[in-house]
């Protein structure tokens, strides 16, 4: 699973907020479904940019994730460089676009998780919430906690 850095979370949180209140969503293209609207959030790109760089190469996101070369020079690899050196990983983001990671499906309500569809918006939000929710958890406990040496009571001051 992705790295819990603040980097990571504001990314999730920054992109369930925008698909909520206001993007527009369209699972069946490149630059505006579930990977295509982090990588937005992440690149700064546009929808129309994301969806041309990743028609310089065959695939939808699975297959492009599968094909992904660091080397290759194409547009769309580094797209993809950009959201791996975040944090993500090429299984997360695969995931991602199926809504399909198991440990993040187990903490989303049984009711919902059963009928979570992988390109319906309100869906994509409620796994990257929860998927945030889950690196804070993690990241929070890594955090080092301040040293609480308890000082001695002066005799008469209470």
């Amino acid at each position: 699973m992705a790295k819990s850095n603040l980097a990571v979370l504001e990314a999730l949180r920054t992109t369930a907020h925008r698909l909520q209140t206001q993007a527009p969503y369209q699972w069946g293209h490149m630059g505006s479904c579930n990977c295509g609207h982090l990588a937005q959030t992440i690149t700064r790109l546009s929808k129309a940019e994301i969806h041309a760089r990743a028609l310089q190469r065959y695939g939808d996101w699975d297959q492009q994730l599968q094909d992904y070369c660091p080397t290759s020079g194409l547009p769309f690899d580094e797209t993809i460089d950009e959201m791996l050196a975040l944090g993500f990983t090429r299984s997360d983001l695969a995931h991602l676009e199926r809504l399909s990671d198991p440990k993040i499906r187990a903490a989303i309500p049984f009711e919902r998780r059963n009928a979570l569809r992988h390109n319906n918006r309100e869906d994509v939000v409620l796994y990257l919430n929860t998927w945030a929710a889950l690196l804070e958890d993690e990241w929070a406990a890594q955090q080092p906690l301040p040293s609480l040496a308890l000082e001695p009571v002066l005799a008469g001051v209470l």
